[in-house]
């Protein structure tokens, strides 16, 4: 690496961050040869730091900056590499050797760059990027998602008005990369602020891709292999949590803002139209999202039978739903429950229907107890009482142990076919899968 190094601290700087591009790309080409997922040792990424990030490597030496033309002339060299590259265990371990944080000075100048560079691939469809992307959120730290995160709801819905149109059309192109874009947003937008409230456009975007297909938010869960334990500290598996967290607080969140209220619970905000006439009231939005995800949890109790984890992972964790529980308590203190006890009600209500389907499918693993224990603050609600007390007893699925939370509602339409209990019906195929059917007649009907 040492020659290489000389050679390039002869060329200007975008020559040398080109040229390095090249150098590793043979380097890591033969590596792959001779080991599937070869280490990436502090060589290559010095390199990468010195003539990409332009962090110098004498210690006291002033940095080096590329001025607007310059970056954006490096950000081209690095889209074309991506996309001329056709292998894409190159193409990975390159984008990781660029853009894993390293925990030292280069890591600002790293995820400024990630930033530019994921956003000009949204702009020009350049798929190979947002693929690498895509890897690259799955297997960062969640402090470091979130400013990628950020940058691109910066960028295609807060700077430019209907830009967040070029962000949407992205769902057919490389929907691994919306799945985990999704799950980047609602672990940054928590609601906790009237600045933590995600952007209209977002919300929208979101909704129209979930009312597409509402299966998006399972790819990542749906095509990796589940370890057995999943790290702390990284994005979750699916944005199902997230979700919940949004569809949840935000009528709490929205009466925060102290706006007025109108007779239905609704928040008396200005109703706007995209330029496909859609409504843009928040509040039917987040009506629409909590159904699309009623939808994937009903989902998910199938997919995880597929995959022999029904009653041993949990995709929406209880430990999540703790925090929640008494956000919603704090909110519903906070806010005086005289003036705004039909949000609290429609807050509550979602909170039920959520527990009660994550529940049911498999997808929240807790007892009764525990649910009991968690909404014991909370203020009276019809719906949470019922789903607390729990349905008449039925026989407890084989996956789970006893004293976890029975089946409570009956399968929609279109799973009536699968036996509940597979090794009662040797004939019939065990849970086999289904396409999801978007007309299909859906038994729960969320509160708006």
């Amino acid at each position: 690496m040492s020659d290489i190094r000389h050679s390039l601290l002869r060329r200007d700087a975008l020559s040398a961050a080109k040229e390095v591009l090249y150098h590793l790309d043979i380097y890591f080409s033969s590596q792959l040869q001779s080991a599937p997922l070869p280490i990436v040792d502090k060589g290559p990424v010095e390199l990468l730091e010195e003539f990409v990030f332009q962090v110098p490597k004498e210690r006291g030496a002033q940095p080096k900056r590329l001025n607007s033309l310059q970056e954006l002339q490096l950000l081209e060299i690095m889209c074309n590499y991506f996309q001329e590259q056709t292998k894409d265990s190159v193409r990975q371990i390159i984008f990781s050797s660029l853009f894993s944080p390293q925990g030292n000075k280069a890591d600002d100048s790293r995820m400024s760059l990630l930033g530019k560079l994921v956003s000009m691939a949204v702009a020009v469809c350049r798929i190979p990027v947002l693929e690498c992307a895509a890897s690259w959120l799955q297997r960062t730290p969640v402090v470091y998602c979130v400013r990628l995160a950020r940058a691109l709801v910066d960028d295609y819905c807060c700077l430019v008005p209907g830009s967040v149109q070029t962000l949407k059309q992205i769902f057919s192109a490389s929907p691994r990369f919306c799945c985990q874009f999704i799950t980047s947003v609602t672990a940054l937008y928590d609601l906790s602020s009237d600045d933590l409230i995600p952007p209209l456009d977002l919300l929208e975007m979101i909704v129209s891709w979930l009312f597409e297909d509402p299966r998006l938010i399972l790819i990542t869960f749906l095509n990796t292999p589940i370890a057995a334990n999943l790290p702390i500290g990284f994005l979750e598996l699916t944005p199902l949590t997230g979700l919940i967290r949004w569809c949840v607080k935000a009528p709490l969140a929205y009466k925060r803002k102290k706006k007025p209220s109108l007779s239905n619970g609704h928040v008396a905000t200005k109703v706007t139209k995209d330029s496909g006439g859609m409504d843009r009231d928040p509040h039917l939005l987040y009506s629409k999202l909590h159904l699309n995800v009623l939808q994937v949890l009903m989902m998910l109790q199938v997919h995880l039978t597929e995959k022999n984890l029904y009653g041993r992972l949990g995709l929406v964790l209880f430990d999540h739903m703790v925090p929640l529980v008494e956000e919603i308590n704090r909110l519903a203190d906070e806010l005086n429950p005289l003036n705004a006890s039909q949000e609290i009600e429609l807050s509550l209500d979602r909170l039920a229907q959520a527990l009660q389907v994550a529940m049911a499918s498999g997808a929240l693993l807790c007892t009764r107890d525990d649910l009991r224990t968690l909404c014991s603050r909370l203020p009276h609600n019809n719906l949470l009482q019922l789903v607390i007390s729990g349905p008449v007893q039925q026989a407890p699925h084989a996956a789970l142990p006893p004293g976890f939370y029975p089946h409570i509602h009956t399968p929609p339409l279109g799973y009536g076919a699968v036996p509940a209990h597979p090794a009662a019906h040797p004939a019939l195929p065990t849970h086999p899968g289904h396409t999801f059917i978007s007309g299909m007649t859906f038994p729960f009907r969320p509160i708006r």
